[in-house]
């Protein structure tokens, strides 16, 4: 591996410093006073470009990045250099999290190799996923994963659409007891299992849930959302442009006027501030292969975002089209 425990150490109480300012910065409720516009949405409230996470009170940008596709790019090392120039757009513009998994091909070693050319930033928030029905695959996943990241320690290991999860949650949990791992969580997409999933947050302690999460996929909002409020469980919005589908769907169509009142310049930006609005989103991890994109996606972490009235007249504006 190329980090050394010293590096390790180096790269820990930095990493410290940067949360505890942001925390310091950061206000202490969701959002800021209300903002009077005259409109239709009346309390617009400014957006915190960091969260807290319920069970250490560390604070991660908003905004990550998925590596679903995107990063499967294999030893190509033209797409490969276009993915670094991606990835550098993201931590240049204050992301974190980056987020991938076993199941997506040769992202792992993709995002290893462009943390080792940007010299492993400090924000750097490593989240990925063991996916197998197996322990023992499950421990060399997770072993295979650090080769890959070229990391010696992760922030988050997640159990992939709960795949083998009674198996893999103790592990995990272990590694964490043993100061191996940050944190842990569990997954789902595509709206999969989500009674089983209310169960595992129910009973099992876990740091963070991810889930599927955009302006036309809200099914969450009724169980899982609210139950992780109440459990103090982080929450990683996956499929924030369902899958890209939603732009399909707004083709050639302009943005609402009233869209400006919260600052969105594109559709990308009007869908995510729709989705980290919610205050129980930790995260939100869109993809993309373009740094143009990655600059509109970064972009939506800041300024104002739409209160209850302006989420509901983003919904109706969706169903009308």
């Amino acid at each position: 591996m190329t980090n050394t425990s010293i590096d390790d150490q180096k790269r820990h109480f930095i990493k410290l410093g940067a949360t505890l300012l942001a925390m310091s910065q950061a206000p202490s409720t969701f959002g800021a006073l209300p903002l009077n516009s005259g409109s239709l949405a009346t309390n617009i409230v400014n957006a915190a470009p960091t969260r807290l996470i319920p069970s250490s009170k560390q604070a991660i940008p908003v905004i990550g990045m998925g590596t679903w596709q995107t990063f499967n790019v294999g030893n190509n090392q033209r797409l490969r250099e276009k993915r670094c120039a991606v990835l550098k757009a993201f931590f240049e513009q204050g992301g974190g999290m980056i987020d991938s998994s076993p199941m997506y091909g040769s992202s792992e070693a993709v995002i290893g190799d462009c943390l080792q050319r940007l010299n492993f930033p400090q924000t750097n928030f490593s989240a990925t996923k063991v996916w197998t029905s197996s322990s023992k695959e499950g421990i060399q996943q997770i072993t295979n994963s650090h080769k890959l990241w070229r990391l010696n320690r992760f922030d988050l290991f997640q159990i992939h659409n709960l795949a083998g999860w009674q198996k893999h949650l103790p592990y995990l949990q272990a590694m964490k007891a043993d100061g191996k791992l940050n944190y842990v969580g569990i997954t789902t997409s595509h709206g999969r299992r989500h009674k089983d999933l209310e169960q595992i947050m129910k009973n099992e302690a876990i740091d963070f849930v991810q889930l599927t999460y955009n302006i036309s996929n809200r099914e969450v909002e009724s169980r899982l959302l609210p139950l992780a409020k109440e459990r103090g469980i982080a929450i990683i919005a996956n499929r924030p442009f369902r899958g890209g589908s939603l732009f399909n769907r707004v083709s050639n169509k302009p943005l609402p006027s009233w869209a400006k009142e919260i600052n969105c310049e594109n559709w990308a930006q009007f869908f995510l501030k729709f989705v980290v609005s919610h205050d129980a989103v930790t995260c939100a991890i869109p993809a993309t292969t373009s740094v143009e994109h990655m600059l509109q996606n970064m972009a939506a972490r800041l300024g104002p975002i739409p209160d209850t009235k302006m989420r509901q007249q983003m919904i109706s504006y969706m169903q009308s089209l």
